[in-house]
């Protein structure tokens, strides 16, 4: 099995799957909604998966009465997860090495988020790797966020390659049925914070590798 035979451009989602980064984010929301006195709820944050930071602020307005605009409450969260995001959020293992890859066969890199474009900015050029990107761009932008295609299809446009031609990297399942519906061949990799839909990910996923370290280790043998 060849990852990158007959691909052009390589198309990552950035929290849980570039950076490891997931865990970040229940904290950010317990913290939040303990500021309006609220609990976290247990189905938060699989009703969240996908969503734009547009879409998450108008979801915390109409479920728990948040009265801020959407700007404050996205201004309020970029400021919560910016000391995280710049101390203590990594690259996931062999991410580095795969993206060197990819630069010495001429492919293509985006990123496809649906994380605030300061934060990915912020992080991205933290762990010196944004300079590896052609097309960085976030859900915001776009009209739907995931499970619908238009940021991976975006991506491609502003890329300058045919959908088919691409090859995308999700850790959730909204974003592998984004990639998917956006005619892409989809890799699904592991992420601790969504372990349980992990057999559901690898049924929807053309390919799945537990991390991009593992693919390093195939080395040829899956990469070419």
């Amino acid at each position: 099995m060849s990852l990158l035979n007959n691909i052009d451009a390589v198309i990552f989602d950035l929290d849980g799957t570039l950076i490891d980064s997931m865990w970040v984010w229940k904290q950010i929301d317990e913290d939040y909604l303990a500021e309006f006195g609220h609990k976290l709820p247990d189905d938060l944050q699989e009703i969240l998966e996908g969503m734009s930071f547009n879409e998450t602020a108008a979801y915390f307005q109409d479920r728990f009465g948040i009265t801020d605009d959407i700007d404050t409450i996205k201004n309020t969260w970029n400021k919560m997860a910016w000391d995280y995001y710049e101390k203590k959020v990594p690259l996931k293992p062999g991410v580095f090495e795969f993206l060197n890859v990819l630069k010495k066969r001429n492919i293509k890199m985006g990123v496809a988020t649906s994380n605030s474009p300061e934060l990915v900015k912020m992080v991205l050029t933290n762990l010196n790797v944004i300079n590896y990107f052609d097309a960085i761009h976030t859900s915001c932008e776009v009209e739907h966020g995931k499970p619908f295609p238009d940021i991976y299809l975006y991506v491609a446009e502003k890329l300058d390659v045919k959908p088919e031609r691409c090859l995308v990297f999700e850790d959730i399942l909204p974003g592998i049925q984004a990639g998917k519906a956006a005619g892409m061949k989809v890799c699904a990799v592991y992420d601790e914070v969504s372990h349980k839909e992990l057999s559901v990910k690898v049924r929807e996923a053309d390919i799945y590798f537990r991390g991009f370290d593992e693919i390093m280790k195939c080395g040829n043998s899956v990469l070419y």
